[in-house]
């Protein structure tokens, strides 16, 4: 199968899936612990300018985790988590 249609096949398979229809499918889900934003920016030495640009979110987003005033969630809540346990793991696998 090439790439195109896998794509095509993965796609219609995530439509089936959001109408009910395609029961075999599998939802993956991952519990994950509230997150200690600024914790785990000190633990990488990274500035916040730095370290927000260095996971992709904006200044303000990391500001606002950081202050309490929101909680990251989805993917940002699993990354963070990640690089709690391992603070380079971004830069190993990212950086130049």
């Amino acid at each position: 199968m090439n790439v195109f249609n896998s794509i095509k096949q993965s796609l219609e398979e995530a439509k089936a899936f959001s109408k009910g229809q395609g029961a075999d499918a599998r939802v993956h889900e991952i519990a994950v612990s509230d997150i200690d934003v600024a914790g785990v920016r000190a633990k990488t030495g990274l500035s916040q300018t730095e370290f927000a640009r260095s996971i992709g979110v904006a200044k303000g987003t990391l500001l606002n985790w950081e202050h309490g005033r929101r909680q990251p969630n989805g993917p940002a809540q699993v990354l963070l988590a990640l690089i709690s346990k391992k603070p380079s793991v971004v830069q190993e696998l990212l950086g130049g």
